[in-house]
């Protein structure tokens, strides 16, 4: 690749501006195109410069399309900022359109099978958990009792080496030794617990704030969250806790798992706090039905199933100047390569399509799926602004400092990880992925919201490209974490999986970078390897609140 185009990229031949892929300097010339760009100041690596002069209110195109609006008049070659460029995107609506896709080249994968969790509805896992869930967060405290219990007497406790540190500096303490010059790095053995029920691959807890206090509505869409993670492929049996009086019953949750799932036949663990003798009575008859559904949990071994039986969550966050040019192109790439083993799709985080919405919609097969998106769209920016708020407030002041000055830069990006199949269909929060192909799903942009949603809809693997770094995980869903640049994955190796830099540094193309993601997709679903937010327990959940408290 020539050393002009490895330092500068145009996404779009209509952009007037350009992607800086390393530091460039005040003063410098940049060839591109057979132009050359006098820099009127430093461009940091990830961020734009101007191609073109713009007066105050023309139009900033980028991934070709609008993406925002000059403020003050722009010279050729400034960078662009938020004093500069504010948000702005183009109008959407449906338009009857004939899209026509062509499936990548798939067969290097085809025949081929991942090791999955069989359940007797057709369904496949990647996973095998037992789950625990509140129905009301005053269980939460029960939940963190039994969940030390659990995880510490059957091997699956992942702070044992803190703990060990901690002993050290209590022990150094106890000796009137100086504390200070304790150098914690040099780690004393650790002798981990042997897991013992070696085909469950974890006890998972799904504390909340939810249930009760708020308004019926937020109990009743917390309900249909907790049903659909209870009908999950990855969880093979569930306990649930109650305390008997709150908004949220028993019956209301058991109502939606079997309007979920009528042949639900998972072991069903249910106990009410307020009809038990005590509290130590409640958690010991936990622990005890718990274990023995342990047993029989154990008994279920992973066996080879097509990668049609996929159903891929693609989600970003902490996202920077590189996410829409290496990891989430790279992770639509991946999508496309499933959409077309006949696997299934989800794209969500609806504020982070704001700008990106009529290319999604012309890829709609189905008007009345057409229809739905726009109305999801509004109906959730309307809610937004009436908050004082609006889309395009959804940048952080890290994606900010990292390049992503508007909304619809963001958005346009992030639509990349969802690749170019056509969308089949479009879910609202909680709502089943059923069709082969590539979904929307409604749900904010918030990191742990969203992989939460995704998890309801069914993802039994998620796929979360970051530029600045976020442990995210998710309590039954593997969250498989992917960079967008070298620097990250190796500042961060703890906690990245998958490295896109090579797309930046020009050793690898988008094509060659997707067909890794998903070799690596079908090693984790067969639990070959393990992402490293389900080596840390980083079992994040937030359901999804729309209303107030009262």
């Amino acid at each position: 690749m020539s050393e002009h185009i490895t330092r500068v990229l145009k996404i779009h031949p209509l952009d007037n501006v350009l992607v800086a892929l390393q530091d460039l300097r005040q003063g410098e010339s940049i060839s591109y195109n057979d132009e050359v760009y006098v820099l009127a100041e430093a461009i940091p690596a990830k961020h734009k410069f101007f191609t073109h002069s713009l007066v105050r209110g023309e139009e900033v195109i980028m991934y070709g399309t609008l993406v925002g609006k000059a403020q003050i008049p722009i010279g050729v070659g400034e960078r662009m900022t938020t004093k500069n460029v504010k948000h702005a995107a183009a109008p959407y609506g449906y338009r009857r359109v004939s899209y026509q896709w062509t499936p990548p080249d798939v067969s290097k994968f085809e025949g081929r099978t991942f090791m999955g969790y069989h359940r007797k509805d057709g369904r496949v896992g990647t996973a095998n958990h037992w789950l625990f869930i509140p129905t009301v967060f005053c269980e939460n405290r029960n939940l963190d009792v039994i969940r030390e219990a659990l995880h510490n007497e059957l091997g699956y406790a992942v702070t044992d080496k803190y703990k060990a540190k901690t002993r050290l500096l209590r022990d150094w303490y106890v000796r009137g030794l100086d504390v200070s010059a304790l150098d914690l790095r040099l780690e004393e053995s650790v002798v981990p617990v042997d897991r013992l029920f070696k085909q469950v691959d974890g006890i998972k807890f799904l504390n909340h704030e939810g249930g009760c206090g708020g308004i019926r509505q937020d109990a009743a869409v917390l309900s249909k969250l907790l049903a659909a993670y209870a009908d999950h492929p990855n969880v093979a049996g569930v306990t649930v806790l109650s305390l008997g009086c709150q908004n949220l019953q028993v019956s209301d949750f058991k109502d939606d798992l079997r309007a979920l799932n009528p042949d639900f036949d998972k072991p069903l663990l249910i106990f009410e706090q307020q009809q038990s003798e005590s509290e130590e009575q409640l958690i010991t008859e936990a622990i005890r039905q718990t274990f023995l559904g342990l047993i029989e949990a154990n008994k279920i071994t992973r066996q080879p199933a097509p990668l049609a039986k996929l159903t891929l969550g693609v989600k970003c966050g902490g996202s920077d100047g590189f996410s829409g040019i290496s990891a989430n192109p790279a992770v639509g790439y991946c999508a496309d390569l499933l959409v077309a083993l006949g696997g299934k799709v989800l794209l969500a985080e609806f504020p982070e399509l704001c700008g990106a919405e009529q290319p999604l919609i012309d890829r709609m097969e189905d008007e009345q799926a057409a229809h739905k998106f726009i109305r999801l769209m509004k109906a959730y920016s309307d809610s937004a602004e009436q908050a004082g708020s609006g889309f395009h407030m959804n940048p952080s002041p890290g994606n900010i400092k990292d390049g992503l000055i508007t909304d619809a830069i963001k958005s346009n990006g992030a639509a990349k990880k969802g690749g170019t199949s056509p969308v089949i269909d479009v879910l609202d929060y909680t709502e089943p992925a059923a069709k082969a192909g590539l979904s929307l799903v409604c749900t904010p942009g918030n990191d742990v919201e969203a992989t939460t949603g995704k998890a309801a809809s069914g993802a039994t693997l998620i796929l979360f490209t970051t530029g600045l770094g976020t442990p995210t995980g998710n309590p039954i869903c593997p969250v498989i974490k992917v960079a967008t640049n070298s620097n990250l994955a190796k500042r961060m190796a703890d906690i990245i999986d998958i490295d896109c830099g090579p797309v930046i540094d020009g050793m690898k193309s988008i094509e060659e970078m997707g067909e890794d993601i998903l070799s690596y997709c079908i090693q984790a679903a067969s639990g070959e390897v393990v992402p490293h937010a389900v080596r840390l327990g980083q079992d994040d959940f937030i359901p999804w609140k729309r209303g107030v408290s009262l």
